[in-house]
């Protein structure tokens, strides 16, 4: 009980519940005070106590403000522990944004040094003397003459040569051009941009429009297998901060993936860093120069003059097309930043931003002809399209996180339709939901009642499929040939639900009462979905008949099995229920059977003119027939007729061959009141039940009641037919 020291003010708290009466007050200021021996203080404590009872209310209030420091402590520590997260949430947040902020300057700086050297590019072009004067200022080992230049050329596309020969498998990938040579090379370690684990040992070739990585060979010193190629177009470079032991890194971002290396030391991972940056600005320069030359339009050559006069109307006729030829415009601010602004719009996923720049271009080419500046920018974008399709369709794979519903895939599936991909956008919504489906349909507890599970199953499932058929419907407006596909994936859920109700009402042989509720509920909640038009009671109907079958030529055998377990101990006597209570709960249930003429059969006191044998059959075969209706649909019918002609049957053979084989007057008498009871009564009940829920009679049922005798037997014999 010291002092405990950085409590954040729990010394206040800790003697919150002590703080009744002089000694509450007084334990407070001793366990406070600086020079609290608790040694001396149980000594004084044992000798000023008059006995057991003071120590012990002693150790209660010390143990009272145990607890309490305990729970001051909780508290502080969970409060402590909450504004760690929240801190560590915005150094993330803060931690990104830096990130973002430090490409946006890296791209700044870039764009600021290609617009100062296209000023200078004008400038030469404008004064060729003055441009001359500078390169030479800039470069005094600048070659002097064309000669030397193309000597220079040659000789790095020589070394370009030399090395992708120790390269496996890039000779295909790397057709020889006359303007492509090595910029730099190097050695490079590559780590795992998720757990920072040391992945393999590469080697990059920097070339002028491309990025070759290539992986040692283990047992073949300076020989290397081609792994990728990377256009420089598509390539961003990205600075790794330092933190020891991971350093001298730096991050090569073609989206949708990236990369991450180490250099050898911070001076190369530097050089790597420029020379990326200046051949990036490089090709650009380069490629913004060549369009615009191509954009320019090229006098005609002149053709030989002839002297055939004729010719002069034929030169006319040809001229007139060529003259209302139309150069396509590609010079446009907006059209030479296009695949860098698609670059940034997926990089940032303003996927939205990205469709509205190609519907922008795809509305400026429209009525353009297809001249081959066209094609190349053409190519340019399809490859920006390609990503931000993939992009797109990552989002809407069932990896992602499946929470937020159906709207959560709005975004994405609109985008991929204006791309032109519904089809896709409708196979994959489709699987995402399908996804979100099982998830949730697997995460339901499994609770001991069954009733209660299935209540909790239908509502989710049926709910669920209820949102995606309105979001479909609000995403698909305008495609009427992908309802088809939702209809065969609405099927498919309605087979994964069907396998999860069966699992747990039929294959854990529930009783027919409790299968009838079940089903019950998942019919009704089908029935939901004729709000939006669509309806799949017949699905769940030929989904579940197998299972239904099962049940009730189960619960059939069950019922045959007591029946003739009572018709062996049947001894023909009137049933005598002892009390009037008793009496009157039978005449009730009868009544809730259907037979209402049951106090003909009632005698004296509490006596009932019939067989125990036949009166528990009445009771089951009434109950089973109430529930059978509950499961009944069209496909179920001969099987739920045939089980009630052969439970009938068990029961009429018995009483014929009683009948036949009963020697004692009084006790024949009896029999025939039984089976006048089953004829007259019981039959006509099940025959207007059954009529009642079906809609429509069973012959075979009227069959049964009309004859005078079900089967007849040799009368000679006295063994049951059954």
């Amino acid at each position: 009980a010291g002092r405990l020291p950085g409590g954040g003010g729990c010394g206040a708290d800790m003697a919150l519940s002590l703080g009744e009466g002089g000694g509450g007050s007084r334990l407070r200021r001793q366990l406070e005070s600086g020079g609290f021996a608790a040694g001396e203080y149980v000594k004084q404590l044992s000798q000023q106590s008059d006995g057991d009872r003071d120590l012990q209310e002693h150790r209660q209030r010390i143990q009272a403000l145990s607890e309490e420091t305990a729970q001051s402590l909780k508290r502080n520590v969970y409060q402590n522990y909450r504004q760690f997260i929240e801190t560590a949430r915005e150094i993330s947040y803060l931690e990104s944004e830096m990130y973002q902020l430090s490409h946006i300057l890296t791209e700044q700086k870039g764009i600021m040094e290609a617009v100062t050297q296209a000023l200078l590019l004008q400038a030469d072009r404008d004064d060729p003397a003055l441009g001359a004067r500078r390169a030479a200022a800039a470069d005094p080992f600048l070659p002097l003459s064309a000669k030397d230049a193309a000597a220079n050329e040659e000789g790095r596309q020589r070394t370009l040569t030399t090395l992708l020969e120790k390269v496996e498998g890039c000779r295909d990938l790397l057709p020889e051009s006359p303007g492509k040579y090595l910029v730099y090379n190097g050695d490079l370690v590559e780590y795992d941009a998720d757990h920072m684990a040391q992945i393999q040992r590469v080697h990059a070739f920097l070339m002028n429009d491309c990025l070759l990585v290539a992986t040692a060979l283990p047992n073949r010193r300076g020989a290397y297998r081609y792994d990728a190629l990377y256009p420089l177009d598509g390539l961003a470079v990205v600075n790794v901060k330092d933190n020891p032991p991971m350093k001298d890194m730096f991050k090569l971002l073609m989206f949708p993936e990236s990369r991450i290396f180490q250099a050898e030391n911070a001076k190369i991972k530097k050089e790597w860093l420029e020379v990326l940056e200046e051949t990036k600005r490089n090709r650009a320069l380069s490629e913004k120069r060549r369009l615009e030359q191509e954009a320019l339009p090229r006098p005609a050559p002149t053709p030989p003059e002839s002297t055939n006069p004729f010719d002069e109307d034929e030169d006319e006729e040809e001229d007139e097309p060529s003259a209302e030829e139309e150069v396509v415009d590609l010079s446009l601010e907006w059209i030479q930043e296009l695949p860098e602004d698609l670059d940034v719009c997926i990089a940032q996923r303003d996927f939205e931003g990205a469709v509205d720049l190609l519907d922008k271009l795809n509305e400026y080419l429209a009525d353009k002809p297809v001249s081959q500046p066209v094609k190349e920018l053409r190519a340019k974008v399809d490859e920006r399209v390609r990503q931000l399709t993939d992009v797109l369709v990552f989002e809407l794979s069932p990896d992602r996180s499946l929470r937020g519903g159906p709207r959560a895939t709005r975004r994405a599936v609109s985008q991929l339709i204006r791309l032109g991909q519904s089809t896709k956008a409708c196979e994959l919504f489709l699987k995402n939901r399908a996804a979100a489906v099982q998830t949730a349909i697997r995460q339901l507890r499994i609770e001991g009642a069954t009733l209660l599970y299935i209540h909790k199953l239908c509502h989710v499932f049926f709910t669920s499929l209820l949102e995606t058929a309105r979001e479909f419907e609000t995403d698909f407006a305008g495609n009427n040939g992908c309802y088809s596909a939702f209809v065969v994936w609405a099927r498919s859920s309605m087979r994964m639900f069907v396998d999860a109700f069966s699992k747990q009402v039929f294959d854990s042989k529930e009783s027919l009462s409790t299968a009838a509720e079940c089903v019950k509920v998942a019919k009704e909640h089908c029935k939901q979905l004729s709000e939006i038009g669509l309806d799949l009671t017949f699905i769940i109907h030929a989904l579940l008949v197998k299972d239904i079958k099962g049940a009730l030529q189960s619960y059939k055998d069950i019922i045959i099995e007591a029946t003739k377990h009572r018709n062996s101990e049947e001894m023909w006597r009137k049933m005598n229920l002892m009390t009037p209570e008793a009496l009157g709960k039978l005449r009730e249930e009868m009544r809730s059977c259907g037979v209402g003429n049951f106090d003909q059969y009632t005698g004296d006191d509490c006596w009932v003119n019939l067989s125990y044998t036949v009166v528990a059959f009445t009771k089951q075969t009434m109950a089973f027939l109430e529930e059978a209706l509950k499961l009944y649909f069209p496909e179920l019918h001969m099987v739920l007729l045939e089980s009630l002609v052969e439970i009938i049957l068990v029961a009429v053979q018995h009483v014929d061959y009683s009948l036949r084989c009963e020697q004692d007057p009084e006790k024949k008498a009896f029999i025939r009141q039984n089976a006048s009871f089953l004829y007259e009564t019981v039959l006509p009940v099940v025959e207007k039940r059954f009529e009642e829920g079906v809609g429509k009679p069973a012959k075979q049922l009227q069959d049964l009641r009309n004859a005078s005798r079900l089967m007849r037997v040799n009368p000679e014999s006295t063994t049951s037919v059954v």
